[in-house]
């Protein structure tokens, strides 16, 4: 198998909720060697490591056993590469030793991020930030409904006559809706605000009063609706836990923004323009890269000025979980 395709392989097989099978501590603890390669020791940690560094839309339904073996052959068909990498000089090479001090700064400040959150991410703040929430946070109005789905209007109000003429809604949910849900449910969403459905269903169903069905079908890309609101209500207000992680990822970066602004103001920070001459040199041709004066299009929000779309952003949301 080539190196590719034992990275390839690793990518493929890698799900999280699969490795948590396997990533179970040991019956003697502590973090056992699951790998010698020439003396160097993979211990179990290196394979969490990297499960957790690669990104959510890699995952997929594999058993644990292979999830486990890609990762290992992934590090062993590294770890052979690197050591021949070195019997070779490579890492003498000076465009090697800048990449390399580039990706040892990118290390180091990732981690040091991650004990910035752990002293910075208090109780005390995070209740604050809860209870800023709370008073701050609009009341939103909430319906309790039910609906049928098919694909022609002509079907649709055939229902609503069958409906006018007193037949069950979550009958004929069950007998007539294509939504697979409802075979089960009677066509019963449950609570909803207004936001969390597409703009047509919900403003129909926002008008609708307590126990009202939509006079006539509404159209959306799913097919045709016919809607009954069987309850309204004044949203409740989450409580902290439900809200928890949004209320510390907010946290998380105020924090490091704070420090960020602590570290740029202590700093001398010199910025020049993409072809290295100093901002408001006259140039010739055109400039090769983005500006720096703002972010691009399609930077990640909260990236720094000048930020390029799909470069790393060192931010609490990339950090490594423990």
């Amino acid at each position: 198998m080539t190196f590719r395709a034992i990275l390839a392989l690793a990518l493929t097989l890698l799900v999280f909720p699969a490795w948590a099978q396997i990533a179970k501590p040991s019956p003697a603890g502590g973090d056992p060697v699951v790998a010698r390669i020439n003396g160097f020791e993979v211990h179990r940690s290196d394979i969490e490591e990297a499960a957790r560094s690669l990104p959510p839309q890699v995952q997929q339904q594999q058993a644990p056993d292979k999830i486990y073996m890609g990762l290992l052959e992934q590090m062993i068909a590294t770890r052979l590469m690197a050591d021949a990498a070195r019997k070779a000089k490579v890492q003498e090479e000076p465009d090697v030793k800048r990449r390399l001090l580039l990706t040892q700064d990118q290390v180091v400040a990732q981690l040091y991020v991650n004990q910035l959150m752990k002293k910075g991410v208090t109780d005390q703040k995070l209740k604050a930030a809860y209870d800023k929430y709370v008073k701050d946070a609009p009341p939103r109005e909430e319906v309790k409904a039910r609906h049928i789905l098919v694909a022609s209007e002509a079907e649709a109000k055939a229902i609503i006559e069958q409906l006018k003429k007193g037949a069950d809604f979550a009958t004929l949910a069950k007998e007539k809706s294509t939504d697979p849900a409802a075979k089960t449910s009677g066509g019963d969403l449950g609570w909803f605000t207004k936001d969390q459905m597409v703009p047509a269903f919900a403003d129909a169903a926002f008008k609708l009063k307590k126990d009202e069905i939509t006079d006539t079908p509404v159209k959306t890309q799913f097919g045709w609706h016919v809607i009954k609101v069987e309850d309204r209500r004044t949203a409740p207000t989450p409580t902290f836990d439900q809200v928890k992680p949004q209320l510390t990822d907010m946290v998380e970066r105020e924090v490091l923004a704070e420090k960020m602004k602590e570290l740029r103001t202590a700093a001398k920070i010199e910025v020049f323009n993409a072809d290295g001459t100093r901002p408001g040199s006259p140039r010739i041709g055109p400039a090769p890269g983005p500006s720096v004066s703002g972010a691009p299009a399609g930077a990640a929000p909260g990236a720094p000025a000048g930020a390029v779309p799909g470069a790393p952003v060192l931010s609490p949301a990339t950090k490594p979980k423990d």
